[in-house]
């Protein structure tokens, strides 16, 4: 355990229990980063209701029993100082020694500090989720990269990740759809759905569908053969498929995210298991049906005039639903992967689907208490005037057309700096598409953001391409230094305040990515990698590291010091799928 903040929770919980009795020992001590100390723990004052005791007194006692002169207490114990300032409040201060001894620990480990998950857990991760008979717009975009982040993190851990790309691949529309497609001939079809073409075709066929009864009662009578499997609608709806996951993965491969086709899981996938699920519920009485409909009635749910609100896996038609195919995923996601938590990387809109989902499920027995079934909600992007992004014609944005337009402004930022075309292009790209992403991740995935091109591509401020530079900046060190970053080890000295305060800043990294996938917020670790960069620039300003004037012993240390920062901002924004150019 290396994270000073987690150290002094444990310790000071210790005291606690030494203090007051063993009672106390899991209160929480209320440690945060302070500007009197490092760290100032509030403990005392919550504590002192409860103890029928004066803040300051309870302070105090738990002072001596960290700084060893309560009797049976040792102060060595203790890696610092602690003192009680005003009305109870304990100020903390770590010793530079500790510090010290903390970072070279960290520089051993080759994963910074990150342990592993123990036990590892098996997640499923349902992400990105596009519509095949829609192409991707900037809907899609915070559902895919953040689902990507916390797949990647997960992983980083020791957890077996499952990526899950639960494609709209099935249903009523794929009829008119296979129909057009017979109308255009396959090679048109194909070649307009690999363009990304999806709305335009969509949109085509559907106005014939509106329009011409003998394409409307094909379209019907192909969704007929599409639910009976028939091997020649089948045959057709794989070319259709096929043509639309090739864009998807266009899209993906620009991004950088870690789908393939391996993650396809969409909803045709279940359709065997559907009225199997419906006639389970209904047997088991967790069904009934209601004005026709075959519906759940999960408790704590209400509508108008506080009735009951009904969760319906089979419609009044027979059809089945979004819910039918949710119920079916997750009885094979709990039963057949044996997942041991499931995050779902979808829209906040979803919110009341996704909880009646969960209930109901957890009715029926199919997700059971130890297995954690979470919506990771996702928030809007807006454009400037505060709505929906859309274009000025009032359409949605293509991703792909956005991820163009992010390389090409970020190959403009970049003009006039000594690179040729196709380092221009592979940093330009790399500059896109990570201002783009941590621009995104760097908000509170429930959090509505506006894009904003500008402010993403700045190379100041809380932005992708100020961590890229920070990185590149680092790496310019070692080459100056004619030596690779792996090989500064040290010894650590912290001789200078902005040293102490770097070595302290990147002790925390372990338990940032803890966190993260504890509470599936990628944008705290996008707020730790900032505070990092900011850290390690009043480090760069205050503390040369090459000049002839800094003695041999600083210059290791400080060497060492820029080679563990990369290594954590490296690792961290890989973990957030922020690709990481050697220069900019």
């Amino acid at each position: 355990m290396t994270d000073p903040q987690l150290v002094l929770t444990e310790r000071v919980q210790q005291a606690l229990a030494a203090a007051f009795g063993t009672d106390y020992a899991d209160a929480d001590p209320l440690i945060r980063p302070s500007q009197f100390a490092d760290y100032q723990a509030n403990v005392a004052m919550s504590l002192s209701k409860r103890l029928r005791r004066a803040p300051r007194e309870v302070a105090q006692e738990i002072a001596d029993h960290l700084s060893g002169r309560a009797e049976g207490t040792r102060g060595d114990a203790f890696p610092g100082t602690v003192e009680v300032s005003g009305p109870g409040f304990l100020n903390i201060t770590l010793s530079d020694d500790w510090i010290a001894e903390q970072t070279a620990e960290i520089m051993a480990d080759p994963r910074s500090g990150v342990a592993q998950a123990t036990p590892p857990q098996t997640v499923v991760i349902d992400y990105s989720a596009p519509n095949a008979a829609k192409e991707m717009h900037v809907g899609h975009l915070r559902t895919t990269i953040v689902g990507d982040a916390l797949a990647r993190v997960h992983e980083h851990l020791g957890n077996k990740v499952i990526r899950q790309n639960h494609l709209g691949d099935w249903g009523t529309p794929f009829g008119m759809l296979i129909e057009h497609l017979l109308d255009i001939g396959e090679a048109t079809a194909v070649a307009q759905l690999e363009a990304g073409e999806g709305n335009a075709y969509y949109q085509a066929a559907r106005a014939k569908f509106d329009s011409d009864p003998e394409f409307n009662q094909r379209a019907r009578t192909r969704v007929v053969t599409l639910q009976a499997e028939e091997p020649e609608t089948m045959r057709l709806w794989h070319i259709f498929m096929d043509a639309t996951v090739r864009y998807f993965n266009k899209v993906y491969r620009q991004l950088g995210v870690t789908l393939t086709d391996d993650a396809i899981a969409g909803e045709s996938m279940y359709n065997h298991m559907l009225a199997q699920v419906c006639d389970e519920l209904q047997e088991r009485g967790i069904a009934v049906v209601s004005d026709g409909a075959l519906c759940v009635f999960p408790p704590g749910f209400t509508g108008r005039e506080d009735q009951p609100l009904p969760f319906m896996i089979r419609k009044s038609d027979g059809g089945y639903g979004y819910a039918t195919t949710d119920m079916a995923t997750i009885h094979y996601r709990v039963q057949d992967l044996k997942v041991d938590r499931i995050l779902y990387v979808i829209g906040a809109t979803q919110a009341l689907h996704m909880s009646m989902l969960f209930a109901s499920a957890r009715m029926a027995g199919w997700l059971p208490d130890h297995v954690r079934a979470e919506h990771v909600q996702i928030g809007s992007v807006l454009g400037s005037d505060g709505k929906m992004f859309k274009t000025r014609s009032g359409e949605s944005v293509k991703l792909l057309d956005l991820l163009d337009e992010a390389e090409t402004r970020a190959a403009a930022v970049l003009a006039g700096r000594d690179y040729d075309d196709a380092a221009r292009a592979e940093i330009g790209h790399a500059v896109g598409m990570g201002a783009v992403k941590y621009a995104d991740l760097s908000v509170s995935h429930d959090s509505e953001y506006v894009f904003d091109f500008d402010r993403m591509l700045a190379l100041t401020g809380n932005t992708g391409p100020y961590l890229q530079y920070a990185t590149a900046r680092i790496r310019s060190i070692f080459r100056k230094a004619d030596m690779a970053p792996a090989t500064a080890t040290g010894p650590i000295l912290l001789g200078h305040p902005a040293e102490r305060a770097l070595a302290l800043q990147v002790l925390g990294f372990g338990s940032v990515v803890d966190e993260v996938a504890e509470g599936s917020a990628p944008h705290k670790l996008a707020a730790y990698l900032f505070e990092t960069a900011s850290v390690f620039t009043t480090f760069y300003e205050n503390c040369p590291v090459l000049k002839d004037d800094v003695d041999p012993a600083t210059r290791a240390s400080r060497l060492a010091l820029c080679a563990l920062t990369l290594r954590v901002l490296e690792t961290g924004l890989d973990l957030l799928g922020v690709p990481v150019p050697e220069r900019m």
